[in-house]
């Protein structure tokens, strides 16, 4: 966390220079990125707020981890005596020992004793677990600032009672949606998959409430920080329109805490940019997995990502309709689909690496620089549905798309994506009712043709007659995919 940023002016050079202030040794693999791959990096000449970031907004690297290490720090032991409050109200930290600060691999700091040497009583310097000591930070500290400082890593955890998303839910689309539950059943859903969901928002404004409630504090209790949605009141959306479902490239690893390892996409540049022409965007996410207990809905590696996701879609710790859908299969064999959103407060925890995966799936462990209060009183944990709000789901026919082409990325598949599976599609046309259009508006078909049609170029235009059936697609590229296809020109 880098703190004292300019939230209009500051760059990422702002950020790396409040990293070289705990951190001056660093050495950067990739530079500063919004996206975990470090696939889209920042402009250093613009500020960040012009980039889409801000306050509680994820920025990623990578780094070489023996860099990581500060110097070692010396205390005098006389000095390990104890924090204490001046006649004039000022704290000033104590604490001592030999010790080093290290970044471990899941990116927390720790406090480790030098070698040879042991801490007084154990105990650490720092003013939290993996934090600076207080006279580190800065020599002299008032009783207000101190509790100023402590009230940031407090949580008073509390159940969100609405999604962000209106009465109107979610509406999956019904061939995409048994498209991807057909996969899980070739595997008897014992692999666990996921893909992004692309469709649209569609906006409505939350009715006014009859009476107006009165403003709730900031801080509850312990002085911890309360749930965003208390303090203010959201615009709400009608529904999410799912149109298409794109399955990234990834393995199954029941060994990995999300079930799957996400492997980089070069493909994902050309999905962003074919969603963008079609008039749509991301709007979700969807994770197939085993069959599990009743009661519990998504681990907690799934709740962080999904925590992850809406952030990023929000820009930073903001409502936002992004859903969560989830696939597995009941007891007797029923597919069950459900669609839930993660709370502010959840978002927020995220963004803040409040939140970690620990032994048991069911729960959130609490990072031990944080505390999380439950019931007044402090707790390491957090059940995982305490962050989640259910969300209405309804299938439904497309209108605009098909789903028929075979899905990239999918390994022991019947079909894959080839020019023959291309014809089979295309040669309905004119059969049925059938467009060729209609059969060309299918976002996995329109994926593969950018492999081959100029991206920049012709499929906008394919795109357009695709979006306005009142815009007719021009013989020209008819012939072009037809010829692709071998289809000797026929449409």
């Amino acid at each position: 966390r880098v703190e004292d940023l300019d939230p209009t002016a500051a760059t990422p050079g702002d950020v790396l220079a409040g990293i070289v202030k705990t951190r001056p040794n660093v050495v950067y693999e990739r530079p500063l990125s919004s996206d975990p791959r470090c696939d889209r990096p920042l402009d250093p000449t613009k500020p960040l707020s012009s980039q889409g970031l801000g306050h509680g907004s994820m920025v990623h690297c990578r780094v070489d981890a023996s860099t990581c290490v500060e110097n070692t720090v010396v205390a005098n032991e006389s000095s390990a005596a104890n924090d204490a409050t001046d006649a004039e109200g000022k704290i000033e930290g104590g604490g001592g020992g030999n010790t080093r600060r290290v970044i471990d691999k899941d990116g927390s700091i720790k406090l480790v004793h030098a070698e040879g040497q042991s801490a007084p009583g154990g105990a650490e310097r720092g003013f939290r677990k993996g934090l600076l000591p207080l006279r580190d930070m800065k020599m002299a500290w008032t009783l207000q600032e101190f509790t100023a400082m402590d009230d940031k890593y407090n949580f008073k955890i509390k159940r969100q009672d609405a999604s962000f998303v209106g009465s109107g839910g979610v509406h999956l689309e019904s061939t995409a949606a048994n498209d991807f539950q057909g996969y899980l059943r070739r595997f008897q859903f014992q692999q666990q998959r996921f893909g992004y969901l692309y469709g649209k928002f569609m906006d409505e404004e939350e009715p006014e409430e009859k009476e107006k409630e009165e403003e709730k504090p900031a801080t509850s209790g312990w002085g911890a920080r309360m749930p965003e949605s208390d303090k203010k009141k959201t615009k709400k959306n009608a529904k999410v329109v799912v149109e298409a479902i794109y399955e990234p490239p990834q393995e199954a690893d029941a060994e990995a805490a999300e079930g799957f390892v996400i492997l980089d996409d070069p493909e994902e540049e050309s999905v962003e940019k074919l969603a963008e022409m079609l008039g749509l965007r991301r709007v979700g996410w969807i994770v197939g997995h085993p069959p599990r207990e009743e009661g519990f809905q998504l681990s907690a590696a799934e709740i962080i990502m999904a925590a992850e996701l809406q952030l990023e879609s929000a820009g930073g710790v903001e409502p936002t309709p992004f859903v969560t859908v989830r696939v597995t299969v009941s007891d007797d064999g029923n597919v069950v689909v459900e669609a839930f959103q993660v709370s502010l407060q959840c978002m927020e925890m995220v963004a803040e690496e409040a939140l970690d995966v620990g032994p048991n799936p069911g729960f959130c462990y609490v990072n031990e620089t944080f505390t999380a209060i439950q019931e007044g009183k402090p707790s390491t944990t957090v059940e995982n549905n305490f962050f989640l709000t259910l969300v209405p789901i309804n299938g439904y026919q497309s209108d605009t798309f098909v789903s028929q082409f075979p899905r990239a990325n999918r390994a022991f598949d019947d079909r894959a994506q080839t020019h023959d599976e291309m014809r089979r599609q295309l040669s309905k046309s004119g059969k049925n009712g059938w467009t060729f259009v209609d059969l060309l508006s299918d976002f996995a078909l329109l994926l593969y043709l950018c492999k081959f049609l100029d991206v920049g170029t012709d499929m906008p235009k394919v795109c357009r007659s695709v979006r306005d059936r009142e815009v007719p697609l021009d013989d020209g590229y008819k012939i072009i995919i037809s010829s692709m296809a071998g289809m000797d020109g026929s449409y």
